[in-house]
């Protein structure tokens, strides 16, 4: 996968994050309503950072979709959570990739952002997993 390749699927991952973000943040209760709320903006920013990124590679940004599938209903507070987790665990897998196939300050960014959706992912989670973003050491 080359560099741009990676930051183009990174982008398209935060696309569906901060969709998934909103709807979380309608589901989940509100003692973890701040804790989403904080992801969600942390998303958009990180969504923000690779649009540049990609242009700066010299590509085209994948847009947004208007709406993404969900892998399961969100109907309550506990599937909201269980999507957030989710939602990490694709984020730091795209991440993964752009580590993998970026250098400079571009790696060094997908790394930050990698770290951070573990951390998030394990307080959604509730626990963290061995190799987060790697899904065959997960």
């Amino acid at each position: 996968m080359t560099t741009l390749e990676a930051a183009r699927a990174a982008l398209a991952a935060e696309h569906a994050a901060v969709y998934g973000y909103g709807v979380v943040g309608s589901r989940v209760e509100e003692a973890r309503a701040a804790e989403a709320r904080e992801a969600y903006d942390a998303h958009r920013a990180r969504r923000d950072a690779l649009d540049r990124a990609v242009r700066d590679l010299g590509g085209t940004p994948p847009a947004a979709s208007a709406a993404y599938a969900l892998p399961f209903p969100v109907q309550d507070a506990q599937t909201a959570v269980r999507l957030a987790a989710g939602l990490e665990s694709r984020i730091a897998g795209a991440y993964a990739d752009l580590v993998r196939a970026a250098d400079g300050s571009l790696r060094a960014e997908a790394a930050a952002a990698l770290r951070e959706a573990a951390v998030r992912a394990a307080r959604w989670r509730g626990g963290s997993v061995a190799f987060p973003g790697l899904a065959e050491r997960a």
